[in-house]
């Protein structure tokens, strides 16, 4: 068993939640671990309804703005290229043994993750110079780095009792409705999706976001507007519904754990560069040929979104989460990469 370490996490936010979500799980996934975690980040106010409760050996720092008199952790994580403060840096620098600083990159499917994964660069000048950084890629096969998946997450999915939450929650189905989660982006596809939902009976759990005020009623169609939802409650959600609508990346990935059919909403991007990237995951995951015509629909590559295909994406989506859990998980193989990259 590997002791030990303390690792510093660089996480800011920029215009969502995601990167705070995968940085919060990777944190608490540490912590679980036996490890001690500090979580650097420029703006924690979603911390109040994500992670309502810390565990031990978690803490939450400002991000410094100066030097900050601290010693640099074992591991020092740079989240998704944010720029490690230079103070920081030079402690680094000066800090021996020197800790491994390893920059976790954004989840793709595209080719590209398995050239780029544990990729060295050597710091040849600035408050870093004479320290290596490693590129950490997430991924969905085995020459890539892997998701975030915390031990005994699919035996609690196998053991959860849909039904009884909702009851639980007040969100209970009526006889015969489907019940159907909602999170996603600003999109012009709703009233399109709204009208295919409402074909068939359909309970629509709308998460906080630019959509959820678009959502009423009508016929074939019950919404509730919900309330911010903590980490493992936006989980259970996942788990309790027949059909999941997800955005941007912890999101996605929650949902293929979940092993129920899931729509993807991807980050749009200013260059249309996220046209190759959906592609790219439609195609590793082999969907079906009408499920991805939904996804396309939903982020704006095609016509308006239908439902059609969703008997085959509920039989794909888990024998999907069974091949992606036959790779290790994130942490492990960052714990392993780091033993091996000495």
């Amino acid at each position: 068993m590997q002791a030990p370490l303390l690792w510093d996490i660089f996480c800011r936010v920029i215009d969502n939640h995601g990167d705070l979500g995968v940085c919060w799980r990777l944190a608490r996934d540490l912590a679980a671990r036996g490890h001690q975690a500090r979580l650097w980040i420029d703006d924690a106010t979603a911390l109040t309804w994500m992670a309502p409760r810390w565990p031990a050996g978690l803490e939450v720092r400002d991000w410094p703005e100066g030097d900050v008199d601290v010693r640099p952790g074992d591991v020092v994580i740079e989240a998704f290229g944010c720029d490690l403060p230079a103070a920081f840096v030079a402690r680094m620098a000066r800090r021996q043994p020197a800790p491994r600083w390893i920059n976790l990159e954004y989840l793709s499917a595209e080719d590209y993750v398995e050239r780029s994964h544990g990729l060295a660069s050597p710091q040849f000048s600035g408050p870093g110079a004479g320290l290596t950084k490693h590129f950490f890629y997430p991924g969905f096969t085995p020459r890539t780095g892997g998701l975030l998946r915390e031990p005994g997450l699919l035996d609690r999915v196998a053991a959860f009792d849909g039904p009884a939450w909702l009851a639980a929650h007040g969100w209970a189905p009526r006889r015969g409705e489907r019940v159907v989660s909602l999170f996603a982006y600003a999109n012009p596809a709703l009233p399109a999706l709204l009208h295919a939902l409402a074909e068939k009976p359909t309970l629509l759990l709308a998460c906080p976001g630019p959509l959820q005020a678009s959502v009423a009623d009508r016929p074939g169609l019950r919404t509730v507007a919900l309330p911010f939802l903590a980490q493992d409650d936006y989980d259970r959600l996942l788990w309790a519904c027949d059909l999941n609508f997800a955005r941007g990346e912890d999101s996605f990935v929650r949902a293929q754990w979940a092993g129920r059919p899931f729509v993807w909403q991807i980050y749009p991007q200013d260059d249309d560069a996220h046209h190759a990237k959906l592609e790219a995951f439609m195609a590793r995951a082999d969907l079906p040929d009408a499920w991805r015509s939904l996804w396309r629909g939903w982020n704006g590559l095609g016509g308006p979104p239908t439902l059609h295909g969703l008997a085959d994406a509920a039989a794909h989506a888990p024998v999907w989460r069974q091949q992606l859990a036959a790779q290790a998980d994130l942490l492990s193989q960052l714990q392993g990469f780091l033993g091996a990259s000495r």
